[in-house]
């Protein structure tokens, strides 16, 4: 086989097979967009607007849910379904050790503390058990993150919610269209989220989020949130009464459009981007030492990342070397042309926010009702262990004429594969830092390029 494309030799993936624009923007998507130019009527506060509310019952119908709030993103919309849940400061809200750090900033933003639990190194969520480890006294709320497109085990969480009387919020970012028992996730907590950031399954042109819920008086409580605290009637004057304590994150009709649009053939999409993505892994999955993505058989997958992990020991190595071979086996890929990429370089725990207790001027946890749990690294063994030997791909299987690519990429995987014991010797003399302690330096020298 050819010599690896990092050692000289050519690349599995040729340099015309680029990963193709997502969202994938149709006629339909640009005509979407002008009927809101031509229409006028731009955010939800402008009366008579009907893309926003259409947006909404389109979802919650998509996902099963009574309601539907669409927000400016996916933070907010994250923000604003726990501050509708009207949590007292210093609540404390379990989130995962390994997220975006969106899903741990949320709770700060309602003067709730973040306790952090560790995840099940198959699936990559949260697992009732590492949950109920960590609830306390103090403990209101749980949010369970679908990481990249797998459900968590809901029936076991929400069994564990229920003896602990805490609420459930799914933060399903990542997850649009998967069901865990033939339900949508999404429609399963007690109120729940999604993001229209223009990278995710289901977009738009830019940002946006969503919020479902069963719950009326939830529902008002978001709607109210959403913007000042007003309840914007359908028709008829704004009256600019605040009822309560609200932000401003309206979405936008435009984004609200393009994202009905895309929603005319969501299913469509992901039913490819399904075909596309089980070819590349039944190849994959006959590589020794690379352990593909799972599903469980009670869940479907979205598919939104994909990562995988490296086992040493198909590379001749000890279990001490899994971050080098990690490292070697990423530099292999892109050489050949595929974006092999790491996705947090840390545990959120280890974020400067948390471990230094920043948030707003040392709150939440100065409050005198408020608990300052650990956030040392060494209460997230799996979360470190899936960090040190993991990749990803992200983005490039999106598009439902990604197959051909995929197809290469597949090539590009063997390629490597077959060089394992050039990748060993590689692994074993390269310099090596672990992912966290790389993102340490870099987060100084940012920080330090500021001048402040």
């Amino acid at each position: 086989m050819d010599k690896l494309a990092m050692l000289g030799g050519t690349r599995a993936v040729p340099r015309d097979h680029r990963i193709l624009p997502w969202p994938a923007v149709t006629e339909e998507d640009r005509s979407a967009v002008q009927r809101v130019m031509e229409g006028g009527r731009f955010t939800s506060a402008s009366s008579g607007e009907t893309e926003i509310a259409s947006l909404e019952k389109e979802w919650a119908e998509q996902v099963g849910t009574r309601h539907c709030v669409a927000v400016s993103n996916g933070t907010a919309a994250l923000s604003l379904a726990l501050a509708a849940l009207e949590l007292e400061p210093g609540s404390e809200v379990i989130v995962p050790a390994l997220s975006f750090i969106a899903s741990a900033v949320a709770p700060l933003h309602v003067m709730a503390v973040p306790v952090f639990a560790d995840i099940d190194p198959l699936t990559f969520n949260m697992s009732p058990a590492a949950i109920e480890a960590v609830i306390t006294p103090r403990t209101r709320a749980i949010v369970v993150v679908h990481l990249h497109g797998l459900p968590a085990d809901m029936d076991e969480i929400t069994a564990v919610a229920e003896r602990h009387g805490l609420a459930v919020v799914e933060d399903a970012a990542q997850a649009h269209g998967a069901r865990y028992r033939d339900r949508p996730v999404g429609s399963i907590g007690r109120v729940n989220t999604f993001s229209l950031n223009v990278s995710k399954n289901l977009a738009t042109c830019g940002e946006g989020g969503l919020i479902n819920t069963d719950d009326d008086a939830l529902h008002t409580r978001a709607l109210m949130a959403r913007q000042f605290g007003e309840l914007i009637p359908a028709r008829g004057e704004r009256s600019y009464v605040s009822h309560a304590l609200g932000w401003n994150q309206k979405p936008g009709a435009i984004q609200a459009a393009f994202t009905r649009s895309q929603l005319s053939r969501f299913g469509t999409d992901a039913k490819q981007r399904e075909a596309n993505v089980r070819a590349l892994l039944d190849r994959l999955s006959a590589l020794p030492g690379l352990v593909c993505p799972a599903t469980p058989g009670d869940r479907t997958h979205a598919w939104h990342i994909l990562r995988f992990r490296v086992d040493p020991s198909a590379f001749g190595l000890p279990d001490a070397y899994a971050g080098p071979v990690r490292a070697a086996v990423m530099r292999a890929l892109r050489a050949e042309g595929v974006p092999a990429a790491p996705y947090q370089l840390m545990p959120l725990p280890h974020q400067k926010i948390f471990r230094e207790r920043l948030g707003f001027g040392g709150y939440p946890w100065a409050l005198p009702s408020a608990r300052t749990p650990s956030y040392a690294l060494d209460g997230f063994p799996h979360t470190l262990r899936v960090i040190e030997d993991s990749f990803t791909i992200q983005k490039a299987h999106l598009h439902p004429l990604a197959g051909e690519l995929l197809t290469r990429y597949a090539d590009a995987f063997e390629k490597v594969w077959h060089h394992r014991d050039a990748l060993a010797q590689h692994a074993r003399s390269a310099p090596y830092q672990s992912p966290w302690e790389r993102a340490d330096d870099i987060a100084a020298a940012e920080w330090e390029a500021t001048g402040l």
